[in-house]
């Protein structure tokens, strides 16, 4: 087997699940799971009908590269939704079977296996970076998160020393789990650190249209062209409807950038085999092509932002993000311990922050935190923020 499997971490519902083992939940309250950001929004009944029109097209193999018509759709939305020229179809886009995949896949495809070899990542994180590191043969370089820099990454702070050995960057805007969204400063930073010390940048941008007030969040891409760097050197965006539309069981999103990393990325997933079937792409070219039911989702989510938010902040302290569908609460006693009382005592699930961070020096910056995905139907949450709230004024 291979021997860095042994250095994979539980993941952190395996976790989660470890933590709530033997808890028996009273009986009266409704069970609401917050701690996993799977959207409960319906699924736009056209995008269904897409894909059952589309069921009988299964007698040939998929090509890895996508159908012209969904990667000439991918293009377009990405034109129209950061206002920049439309990428090339043929040598800057690829089809891919969700972000999840594709941000592991990358990593394989792009780290050179040579000793010292970094992936640089937020932390806390999407653990699939960690994993996708490991897997490559490299080690992770943990960039914490903290209130102290808006939780987002402070790429100065980071030594040239450190950057030196860096292969691939990910970065998460908005983020997970705390929706901050980098700013052009901060892209300018990061673009000039890759001209410097030729790391790839994979920018995990999946919550990208999960935001609210009419302020999409700045995009890689968009910031790329805004600074002048057509082309996008050591670039690529990923994308992903799941979020977006509402079809988390879907798998389909987009890896969009620098044509010759989309080329070698291509050359991958031939030899992965990961091919997105014909029913799936004929669905996704009709959710890219829509925005209307983007804009009721983001209205959704807004909602549930307004009537959640006073319940919780009567009893801790609270911010809303700027875009994504999470709240990164802090808690009052350890995170841990939070959720697993949160269950116990009303049957509301939630994530521990420390499980999404790693120790630094004896820090991790997702203890004293936990997770609240806003993703159930506006009663249910409303009704678990205020039993979230009923905990903390009793601690």
């Amino acid at each position: 087997m291979n021997p860095d499997l042994d250095r994979l971490q539980p993941y952190p519902f395996e976790r989660l699940r470890a933590l709530l083992a033997g808890v028996v939940p009273p009986a009266g309250f409704e069970p609401t799971i917050l701690s996993i950001g799977e959207p409960k929004h319906p699924t736009p009944r056209f995008i269904v009908e897409a894909l059952c029109g589309a069921v009988g097209g299964l007698s040939s193999y998929p090509a890895t590269a996508g159908e012209p018509r969904l990667r000439e759709a991918i293009a377009a939305w990405v034109a129209r939704r950061y206002a920049i020229p439309a990428p090339d179809p043929q040598r800057e886009v690829l089809p891919v079977s969700g972000s999840r995949e594709a941000l592991f896949a990358f990593a394989q495809a792009v780290v050179g296996r040579r000793a010292g070899a970094r992936v640089a990542m937020p932390n806390p994180f999407y653990q699939i970076y960690e994993g996708a590191a490991l897997l490559a043969g490299a080690d992770p370089l943990y960039l914490p998160t903290t209130a102290d820099n808006g939780f987002r990454v402070d790429f100065s702070r980071v030594p040239d020393a450190e950057w030196a050995n860096v292969q691939v960057a990910y970065v998460c805007s908005p983020g997970n789990p705390t929706g901050e969204v980098l700013t052009l400063e901060d892209w300018k930073l990061l673009f000039e650190l890759s001209d410097r010390h030729g790391f790839v940048i994979a920018a995990d941008e999946c919550y990208s249209e999960i935001y609210f007030d009419d302020a999409p969040p700045l995009g890689a891409l968009q910031a790329a062209r805004m600074l002048g760097r057509a082309g996008y050197p050591r670039l690529v965006s990923f994308g992903s409807l799941s979020k977006r539309s509402s079809v988390p069981g879907l798998r389909s999103g987009f890896v969009v950038g620098d044509a010759a990393l989309v080329s070698r990325f291509l050359l991958y997933r031939t030899y992965h085999g990961a091919a997105l079937g014909p029913p799936i792409q004929a669905a996704s070219v009709a959710a890219w092509g829509d925005e209307e039911h983007v804009a009721e989702n983001r209205r959704l989510y807004d909602a549930k932002f307004r009537a959640v938010l006073p319940v919780i902040a009567a009893a801790l302290p609270v911010e809303r993000p700027p875009a994504a569908f999470y709240l990164w609460l802090r808690t009052p006693i350890d995170d841990a311990e939070f959720a697993r009382r949160l269950y116990a005592e009303s049957n509301v699930t939630v994530l521990p922050g420390s499980f999404l961070g790693r120790d630094v020096d004896g820090v991790n910056p997702g203890r004293g935190y936990v997770r609240v995905a806003l993703v159930d139907v506006e009663a249910r949450v409303v009704a678990a923020a205020h039993r979230i709230a009923d905990l903390a004024r009793r601690l």
